[in-house]
């Protein structure tokens, strides 16, 4: 099965932040790309509230229960106690931990397993006790003793950071060269016995390639790129073709 697209309403937040304004909804929008197929919804809500704001969060939940009840509410952060509560609360269907620095503009790096095994593991077993899926969020690279790290700790899957992928939207050999290492580290995760998600910087134009390159990928999550190309084809439109993209 191709994977799952959850849409990022980081994006469409951020712009509603520029004016005291409840516009654009990013609750309408998310009613728009669950409307279109998408299966679920994803928020990183930041201490600062600079793009999703702490009551967004259980607006998005209700959304979901309501309407649609078939799909998934995936919320990352780095593991504060505030974000934690906040995690406890939603109940999302999975929790994808982060190891940003809360003044990071976006995500850009994976977790080091192996230094921050033990805490992970505690932090993990507590996420999974109130009934949520975890996904780590990991380098394209990672090494097969990280990978093991990364099992160890008890988490369900792990997201590929596929920013250096992204980046490569103007060189197809350098863009090669990284499929190669998500392939790979895609390989080493999936021996382990983890999931395999994605995200950063994806697009209609490159998710083919790492769809075919990764062909047990399980969900991508897409804010940027498909906040974007919404803006020429609609939301709705957008998400129909990052679907269509997810084949491969």
């Amino acid at each position: 099965m191709p994977a799952k697209l959850s849409v990022n309403l980081n994006a469409i937040a951020m712009l509603r932040n520029r004016r005291d304004l409840p516009w654009p909804s990013v609750t309408g929008l998310g009613r728009i790309a669950l409307a279109a197929g998408a299966g679920g919804l994803t928020v990183h809500p930041r201490p600062d509230q600079r793009h999703i704001r702490f009551t967004d969060v259980p607006e998005i939940r209700a959304l979901i229960d309501d309407e649609f009840p078939d799909r998934e509410f995936n919320i990352e952060g780095y593991p504060t106690q505030d974000f934690l509560d906040l995690v406890q609360r939603a109940e999302p269907e999975q929790v994808t931990l982060v190891p940003d620095d809360p003044e990071q503009p976006t995500s850009d790096h994976g977790w080091d397993f192996v230094a921050n095994a033990d805490i992970l593991r505690a932090i993990v077993a507590r996420l999974k006790k109130n009934g949520a899926r975890v996904s780590l969020f990991c380098d394209p690279d990672a090494s097969e003793v990280q990978i093991a790290a990364a099992k160890s700790t008890g988490a369900d899957r792990v997201e590929f950071y596929t920013g250096p992928y992204g980046a490569c939207h103007d060189d197809s050999a350098k863009a090669a060269k990284e499929l190669e290492k998500l392939e790979k580290t895609a390989l080493l995760a999936h021996r382990a016995g983890l999931g395999v998600n994605a995200g950063h910087d994806l697009t209609v134009a490159n998710l083919p390639g790492l769809a075919r390159a990764i062909p047990h990928l399980l969900e991508v999550s897409i804010g940027h790129g498909l906040t974007a190309d919404a803006l020429e084809h609609g939301m709705a439109g957008s998400v129909r073709r990052f679907i269509a993209a997810c084949q491969g």
